[in-house]
């Protein structure tokens, strides 16, 4: 049984000849049903996207506009000098420009640009501005791929479970449970995206993927085989609890698959799977006052110690309310045992107690440490010796030695806040289960530093970028959100705008996707405190936050200089997004920011190198310079005469070979 979109099959079906064509196919079904080992998937073909406000322009491939075909063809010429009616090649008749749309496959060249449509500021002037793209997700990482190779420190996504009732688009058709092809058309949509992340992941970044059981198996081996297994760091299992869960995942489960870009390098780092203990920071501060107030009494600091635990109780994780007692140096303490699990002869060694002089009883399996190991932790202070010798020593674990903890595999916390906080934030329920910001915010904190990039490309109503500012705003960190979402409908809802006469790139249409509906006025809400109906829903959040959609440009007016506005904020967002932009080309021949910076005439390379040389000296070097030149020879000058350690850019002075994202990818 052939599929439309499968590479083979669509080439076997080009073959003239009736029996060769039937002989191929039989064999291709051998060797798909002889496939045991590894992950193993049939290759679809690339995606393709259709680009509502792309100009309509001979030998550009369109579809039309109202979905009545899926046909597609190319334009062959116009009509006349108006270029209102399209010849179409392929038997395509001759067509309005108004009833067609453009559509490019992800193997073709695209343009993109950067529009921004909101821009808020409401954070500090120096932070980094977080940044959401409307757009397609794959042609946004490959531009992202541009300006952010290498930088990425987390990266967390939440995509299609492929459930078969989520409706997710492959090739602009939804992919439901009838689809026999739904798991490889899967495979194939995750894979060019995940291909690209690795890429955008520092060494010691990480990637938390989510997702339901149907394709977790697959995604594992998938993440194993772009990652390396060798570089897997935890399947975290989710359990919902209540009611509602069962239509999220069999059982109420959600997993997250965890895998470093490189694990050693993440090791070495220092970036590690820890958290802060609830509590743990009360408990310390209750002990130095109860310390302080016994007059470094060691029963009277306990007593009082033991006092405030209790009345903490219910803010303490269970493990820090053990830790109980008081030494006398003030440092809080459990006693544990000192006995080897395992009984072993070479630990039956005697250990003498301090005061008397005489042996200690020696535990029946031997002790848990060696000779050398147990004198060391006795210099340190670290064993409790009883009165005498009658009794046997324990072992001081400190409560500062334990204050963070590995989060276990499994934990349980209900879905329904993340539909609830939604809804208040907006006022009305407009998207199915959203995740809950408080988890997104929980995991986001153990392993990005105060100062993370954090990049979700499946942004959907937005859940990412509210945890990572509520995160800033909790702890003082500086962490860069950087979203991708797009405005794609729920194919429910597609079916009734169809039947009301309204299709993709109506204004109608448009919206009431994700993106225009949902995402936007969420976080536009969350940082102004401000709902697009004018009332009040908190004080809002100390961030600044910029939107854009992602646009297509047309090459010919790129050429003819009349699209930079487009194309700054690429360079903006190369340069660390901090401050002001640089949208226009200055007279000067030049402009620089805190930033970045960029050389836009090679001719006024002298007050420009003396500009950044000034910048670089006073403490606050541009994080990345941009030279605008063809030549090599005069980028190779220009970077002899910058500081040593500014990093420089070549671009070319069309923009087009810098940008230019296609399934192979563009390097500058």
């Amino acid at each position: 049984m052939t599929d439309e979109s499968n590479v083979l099959d669509q080439l076997i079906s080009r073959v003239d000849d009736d029996g060769l064509r039937s002989r191929l196919a039989h064999e291709v079904d051998l060797l798909r049903g002889s496939r045991r080992f590894g992950l193993v998937f049939d290759r679809h073909l690339p995606e393709s996207v259709r680009l509502p406000d792309h100009p309509i322009r001979k030998g550009i491939r369109v579809a039309l506009r109202d979905e009545s075909s899926t046909e597609t063809w190319v334009v062959d010429r116009f009509t006349d000098r108006t270029r209102e009616v399209a010849v179409l090649s392929g038997g395509g008749g001759e067509r309005h420009v108004s009833e067609l749309i453009v559509v490019r496959e992800f193997g073709e060249p695209i343009y993109p640009g950067l529009r921004s449509v909101e821009r808020i500021e409401n954070g500090p002037a120096d932070a980094p501005w977080h940044v959401v793209i409307n757009g397609e997700n794959f042609h946004a990482l490959q531009a992202l791929r541009s300006t952010h190779r290498g930088k990425v420190d987390l990266i967390y996504i939440d995509p299609p479970y492929n459930t078969g009732n989520d409706g997710w688009i492959y090739n602009d058709r939804y992919v439901d449970q009838n689809d026999r092809a739904k798991s490889s058309k899967w495979l194939s949509f995750m894979e060019r995206r995940l291909l690209i992340a690795w890429e955008l992941l520092k060494l010691t970044g990480v990637i938390i993927v989510a997702i339901g059981d149907e394709e977790h198996h697959r995604l594992r081996m998938l993440l194993d085989q772009i990652f390396g297994d060798q570089n897997f760091l935890a399947d975290i299992t989710w359990q919902g609890s209540g009611k509602n869960d069962a239509r999220y995942t069999a059982g109420g489960v959600d997993y997250m698959l965890v895998f470093g870009r490189d694990e050693a390098s993440l090791a070495a780092s220092g970036i590690r799977w820890k958290e802060r203990k609830p509590g743990l920071d009360r408990a310390i501060e209750a002990a130095t006052i109860a310390w302080s107030e016994s007059g470094h009494d060691r029963e009277i600091a306990t007593k009082l110690y033991r006092s405030a635990l209790r009345s903490l109780r219910s803010e303490l994780e269970p493990s820090v309310f053990r830790y109980d007692q008081i030494d006398s140096h003030g440092r809080v303490f459990q006693a544990d045992n000192l006995t080897s699990p395992n009984r072993r002869p070479n630990l039956m060694y005697p250990v003498y107690h301090p005061v008397t002089g005489r042996a200690v009883p020696v535990p029946a399996n031997g002790w848990r440490y060696s000779a050398d190991a147990l004198e060391q932790l006795v210099a340190e202070g670290r064993i409790l010796f009883g009165e005498d010798e009658s009794t046997t020593p324990r072992l001081k674990r400190f409560l500062t030695d334990q204050q963070d903890r590995v989060p276990y595999p499994t934990f349980t916390e209900p879905r329904m806040p993340g539909s609830r906080r939604l809804e208040s934030v907006l006022g009305d329920r407009r998207f199915p289960n959203p995740k809950d910001v408080e988890v997104v915010r929980r995991w986001v904190g153990i392993v990005s530093r105060p100062d993370a990039v954090v990049l979700d490309f499946f942004g959907g109503s937005g859940t990412t970028a509210e945890a990572v500012m509520q995160l800033n705003s909790q702890d003082g960190g500086t962490r860069q959100a950087i979203l991708v979402t797009n405005n794609e409908i729920g194919a429910t809802e597609a079916k009734k705008l169809r039947r009301s006469g309204l299709h993709p790139g109506d204004q109608d249409w448009e919206s009431r996707g994700v993106f225009e509906y949902v995402c936007r006025p969420r976080i536009s809400t969350i940082v102004t405190g401000e709902r697009p109906d004018g009332s009040a829903y908190s004080e809002g959040l100390p961030a600044n936050v910029e939107m854009f959609d992602l646009t297509y440009l047309d090459p010919g007016m790129v050429r003819r200089g009349h699209e930079f506005e487009s194309v700054a904020p690429l360079m903006w967002l190369e340069g660390g997004a901090r401050g002001p932009r640089i949208d226009v080309v200055p007279e000067a021949g030049w402009a620089l920011t805190e930033s970045y910076g960029v050389l836009f005439d090679a001719d006024v390379l002298a007050p420009f190198a003396e500009a950044v040389t000034e910048a670089a000296m006073s403490g606050v070097p541009p994080s990345v310079i941009f030279v605008i030149t063809d030549s090599e020879a005069e980028y190779q000058q220009a970077v002899e005469r910058l500081p040593i350690g500014v990093e420089t850019v070549q671009l070319y002075e069309d923009y087009l070979s810098n940008y230019t994202i296609n399934i192979a990818g563009g390097a500058r």
